[in-house]
């Protein structure tokens, strides 16, 4: 018998799982001596031919015989489906029964062939009259006299009604198995990206491997959850469409105009689909070129005009590329788009170069003709830079501006084509001067900081000599450089990229020289590109947290009026504001705060997307002010301004304050998504500072959902992310090692809490840490003491955090102070006044809608609950405690509560004898245990799984079993929770 080989290529079909198992169950079925009809339908691309494909090797592996079928594109003469799978009835003759157009003899002649085996029918839709009526007939009485397995892929937009009255009539009634090959999840489009990427790793194909040839001819994008997700979106979750976008090295800031840079590898990995296009009639092809020319919607007749079509024949093509389903009706007004943007990108990248050069320059001329926008203009001016020069160059700096905000990428790409055009003159020549900051601003907003900054500073070298000695912030220096608005925004441009790549030593002192051109005091009337650059030099000093060194230069740039329009205003609004809250002037900052949110907020998305980082800012600031709502509200709108690829570094920015605002909120999954997406984005704009602060939050989140087993694990991730920054480096510094202070205490290290947040806040006062937030780590601190035995430290260390507080009057500020004051009136046995803090804290973090903090501070507080109302109240507040801490996911909470109850059930549990106190029997407990049993309990009594207890003391696994084991006999205990019992904690689980 002839088989045709199965043309298997990723192996398992991904995300596939239900629609194999039921496949699986068609081959069991057959295996018993019943065939079935199984139906695989979906979308172009969606993978029906790959689980047909899956379904032959499982087949094959059976030992059932298997033939394939498949509707060709072109041809003539009857039955040309199935001429192959008929085979050949001797070496001379062809395909098929001895008379070919017998529909009696081509069933019988199929039904002998397939007998007990596959028969796979892929583009069934394409079939021929006959062919199409043997498939009927065949699906009609598949099952007896000779039972076989018939396969049929289609796709049911394409299919004749005929087909599709069959299969919808046999499924319902007959039993035919009908296998949706429907979009990829996420999850599932991930895999395949990990699948793809696996013959790229190092060793997946040895030198001279005979599969070496298999490896993809293509890099992938990084395997993580957001990449996932944009390809996820861009793709529609249809593996074929995801294959072509990786192949062209997708990049999300051109998508959807483009998928990527590489067309050469785009065409090679899109042969069905130019199988498709080549397989049009002529006037068709034409216009399905034409089509992709116009990109985007189109009109039919617009399509006929580039395309060089009359109207009867443009709407006639048109209807062909319907019906052959590469073009689908899109919106109103009779407009048609490709059905997935990549198949134009793929019919543009096919086109001829004399072609596209005059449909492009046909199409711009309709534009123009239109008065469509620029950017639609500059679509076409970009293929025509190099014939039609500089007024390609214009059109294509129009369409920058006006798609800088939405998609810098783009922006950026034409940009560069407008500057490469043949160099114009005169007034022309400051025009191009204009274009290159542009550029850099394009470059900046689109991710590619490093390239921006070498541009910046090749612009800072043509813009004339920099100032000799440019003295402090605001004072002119004395170096004569020309003042000029390019030389002014020039060093604007440059200072921000040095700072985003967070070099702020060389941001400040660009600033400064560029600062020192500026007259002092300033001028009544401050010019855009002056504006500019004092707003930059005030992000430079937020982000260095030298605030007050920039705060009366920027107060006298806000009694000026600035040419730079409304949002320019409110953006230095907002930075005073800014300085002013995190600072710790409150009373100055929160009415600021609140008149620039206003201000914001009549802003247009358009407008306020022009200063994605005042959102950020703004945002920011009202999180320090504990107002969640209108922060998240302000940070979800910068971030949903921030797409297409745009402003990475901005975006990464408002994801850190949502996932601390989630954090807070008991969004615990939230939070480690958008610090997880935050990380990847810092990583591919070079910001080290912000990616230090995103594993931070990361960690943070994780002890907190994880639990205390994994707290050493988040602490060490926490703690190596710290490393690369220096102490005292500035806000990013300071935010990340008071996360990495917090996830210690929280995993039971006391000592190494109080030595990070001395190191890094600059010692006892914490002098370098953010004041909006002191009085909350110094409470930590205090709590920190506590845990390690030194009360007096506690206290002075509560005293200072009071005395901040107080200053600042934030509630939830308050309600650390309350709740450490509460732990150390505990340890003092003043149990009522304790008990009064706690509930003081509570309430703090129920009304500021922190549930997690809020069960923290309940669970904290049972002990003190238990001897002042009872066990029956401690408990009842545990329960409480625990439901809130598990509809949150967080799972340390939840460990807690649970520790805290089995405390005070042995507690309350009635005793047989005199039992001795709790300090005298655990040392009594403690002598019995040799050292090294010490040190292993120890470590087991606070949470520590036998592999890392074997990991820390350089033990082997099997002997930290042993010596647990021992110390279990000794103890009279048999787990681990009756060991934490027998021996006490080592620290309070309190913060």
């Amino acid at each position: 018998m002839f088989v045709v080989q199965s043309p298997m290529a990723d192996g398992p079909p991904v995300g596939r799982e239900a629609q194999s198992a039921r496949l699986w169950q068609v081959l069991d079925g057959l295996e018993r001596g019943r065939g079935a009809v199984v139906e695989i339908a979906g979308e172009p691309g969606a993978g029906k031919t790959q689980l047909a494909c899956w379904l032959a090797e499982q087949a094959g592996r059976r030992g059932l015989p298997v033939i394939w079928a498949r509707a060709p594109r072109s041809g003539e003469g009857p039955f040309r489906v199935f001429r192959d799978a008929a085979g050949r009835t001797g070496p001379a003759e062809g395909p098929g029964p001895a008379d070919p157009a017998d529909p009696a003899a081509w069933y019988e002649l199929i039904g002998q062939r397939a007998a007990g085996g596959v028969l796979l029918v892929d583009e069934l839709h394409r079939a021929d009259p006959s062919s199409l009526e043997l498939a009927l007939r065949l699906i009609r009485s598949v099952s007896s006299p000779s039972p076989f397995v018939l396969v049929l892929a289609h796709r049911p937009r394409q299919s004749p009604p005929a087909l599709l009255e069959a299969l919808d009539l046999g499924v319902r009634t007959a039993g035919i198995v009908r296998v949706e090959a429907g979009p990829l999840d996420v999850a599932a489009v991930a895999a395949l990206l990990d699948r793809w990427r696996r013959p790229l790793a190092v060793g997946a194909y040895g030198a001279g491997a005979p599969d070496a040839a298999m490896a993809p001819a293509y890099a992938l994008p990084g395997g993580t959850g957001a990449s996932a997700a944009v390809l996820h979106a861009a793709s529609k979750g249809l593996p074929g469409y995801l294959r072509l976008l990786v192949a062209a090295g997708f990049d999300a800031g051109l998508w959807p105009d483009r998928a990527g840079g590489d067309e050469d590898c785009l065409l090679r990995e899109a042969a069905p689909l130019l199988a498709e296009l080549g397989a049009l009639s002529g006037p068709a092809r034409a216009a399905a070129r034409a089509a992709a020319v116009l990109g985007g919607t189109f009109r039919p007749a617009d399509a006929a005009r580039i395309a060089g079509l009359g109207a009867r024949d443009g709407l006639a093509a048109c209807a062909e590329l319907v019906r052959a389903d590469l073009v689908r009706p899109a919106g109103h007004g009779q407009r048609l788009a490709f059905r997935h943007p990549v198949v134009g990108q793929v019919a543009h990248a096919d086109c001829e170069l004399p072609f596209l050069l005059d449909a492009h320059r046909r199409a711009l001329r309709m534009a123009v003709e239109r008065g469509a926008p620029a950017v639609e203009r500059a679509r076409h001016a970009e293929h025509l830079v190099h014939t039609d020069g500089a007024a390609a160059a214009r059109v294509l700096a129009e369409g920058a501006a006006e798609t800088v905000t939405r998609a810098p990428a783009i922006a950026a790409r034409w940009l560069r084509l407008a500057l490469d055009a043949p160099p114009a003159r005169g007034r022309e020549a400051e025009e191009r001067a204009a274009w290159e900051l542009a550029h850099c601003r394009a470059l900046i907003a689109s991710g590619h900081i490093r390239e921006a900054r070498a541009l910046a500073h090749d612009l800072l070298a043509e813009g004339g000599p920099r100032p000799a000695d440019p003295g402090p912030a605001g004072r002119p220096g004395d170096g004569g450089a020309r003042l000029t608005p390019r030389l002014l925004r020039a060093y604007a441009v440059c200072a921000d990229a040095e700072r985003l790549l967070c070099r702020y030593e060389e941001a400040e002192a660009i600033a400064r020289a560029g600062m020192a051109l500026l007259p002092r005091p300033l001028p009544a009337v401050l010019s855009p590109e002056a504006t500019e650059l004092i707003y930059e030099c005030g992000l430079v000093h937020v982000l260095r947290g030298t605030h007050d060194r920039i705060r009366p230069l920027l107060r006298e740039a806000a009694r000026a009026r600035t040419e730079a329009g409304p949002s320019a205003s409110a953006a230095l609004g907002v930075l005073i504001a800014f300085c002013d809250v995190f600072s710790g002037d409150i009373a100055r900052g929160a009415p600021e705060v609140t008149r620039c949110a206003a201000l914001v907020d009549a802003l247009p998305d358009g407008v306020a997307g022009h200063t994605p980082d005042v959102l950020a800012l703004l945002g920011c600031a009202e999180l320090y002010l504990e107002r969640f709502p209108d922060a998240r509200r302000h940070l979800q709108r910068g971030l949903d301004a921030a797409t297409g690829g745009a402003q990475k570094h901005i975006r990464a920015h408002q994801l850190l304050g949502l996932t601390m605002i989630d954090q807070w909120a008991g969004r615990l999954d939230g939070a480690e998504r958008r610090a997880a997406e935050a990380e990847e984005l810092a990583r591919a704009v070079g910001a080290p500072d912000v990616v230090t602060l995103a594993t931070a939050m990361r960690a943070m989140t994780l002890v907190w959902s994880r639990g205390r087993r994994y707290a050493g694990e988040a602490v060490a991730l926490a703690a190596r992310a710290v490393d690369v920054v220096a102490l005292g480096r500035g806000w990013w510094a300071t935010s990340a090692i008071s996360l990495l202070a917090h996830a210690q205490l929280l995993g039971g290290d006391a000592t190494g809490c109080l030595r990070t947040l001395r190191d890094g806040g600059g010692g006892d006062g914490l002098p370098q840490v953010q004041p909006a937030f002191r009085p909350s780590l110094l409470a930590l601190m205090a709590t920190a003491a506590l845990a390690g035995g030194d009360p007096g430290d506690a206290e002075r260390l509560l005293a200072d955090a009071e005395a901040d507080a107080g200053r600042l009057g934030l509630p939830l500020q308050w309600a650390c102070v309350h709740r450490a004051g509460a732990q150390l009136r505990s340890a003092r046995g003043e149990h009522a006044g304790a008990l009064e803090l706690f509930e003081r804290a509570a309430e703090a973090f129920r009304g500021g809608g922190l549930p997690v903090q809020h069960a923290w501070t309940l669970i904290a507080a049972a002990p003190a609950i238990a001897l002042v109302r009872g066990p029956g109240a401690a408990l009842d507040v545990l329960a409480r405690a625990e439901s809130m801490a598990r509809s949150c996911g967080a799972a340390l909470a939840v460990e807690e509560a649970e520790r805290v109850r089995a405390r005070l059930s042995a507690d309350t549990r009635p005793a047989l004898g005199t039992r001795p106190s709790t300090g005298s029997r655990a040392a009594d407990l403690w002598s019995a245990l040799s050292e090294r049993e010490r040190e292993v309990a120890d470590l087991a009594a606070a949470g520590l799984r036998s592999r890392q207890i074997a990991e820390r003391l350089f033990l082997s696994h099997r002997t930290v079993d042993s010596h647990l084991g021992s110390a279990y006999r000794k103890l009279g205990v048999s787990s681990r929770t009756a060991l934490a019992r027998a021996l006490g904690p080592a620290v309070p689980g309190w913060i």
